[in-house]
């Protein structure tokens, strides 16, 4: 399993990449590859240091707390993005307020990972949830646009 520096350097190498493609024109309605793809590391991860580490019951309501705050960080920065529709295809496009929201969230998730590791006799446990932190919070978003995205289709429809 690796360290927790070592899991917050691929937490921040994952968060440039995610922000950098947020901050881009994309279709809304993309196949959700990249969401799978972290979950599943995400998921094998933490399960690796649960397995390690056999978490306090602290350790744990804590880990659950974190993830609710990445839900709740991936609505709001749900309603930072613009979604339009062209071509008839729908688009979506975050701004600068999802990036302070993605920055801002990282940082809750490393203050959460020194408290879980505070509560847990066994380190790691933190630091090694950061990627299905990412995975949840990106859930969240993304229903939170798609939503967001048919219901402006709603509304168009019935405008016509």
């Amino acid at each position: 399993m690796p360290n927790t520096f070592d899991n917050i350097l691929i937490g921040l190498v994952v968060l440039t990449w995610l922000m950098w493609r947020q901050l881009q024109v994309r279709r809304a309605d993309r196949p959700p590859v990249v969401l799978l793809v972290i979950s599943a590391l995400g998921v094998a991860s933490l399960g690796v240091a649960i397995a390690k580490t056999a978490p306090t019951t602290a350790a744990i309501l804590l880990l659950i707390g974190s993830f609710v705050v990445a839900g709740g960080f991936g609505v709001a920065r749900g309603y930072t993005m613009r979604i339009w529709r062209a071509d008839g295809t729908l688009w979506r496009q975050g701004n600068w307020r999802t990036a302070v929201l993605w920055l801002v969230s990282f940082g809750v998730h490393l203050g959460l990972d020194f408290a879980i590791d505070a509560a847990n006799e066994a380190k790691g446990l933190g630091g090694a949830s950061i990627l299905l932190y990412l995975a949840v919070s990106l859930v969240t978003q993304r229903l939170t646009v798609r939503s967001r995205a048919h219901d402006a289709l709603r509304k168009t429809s019935n405008a016509a």
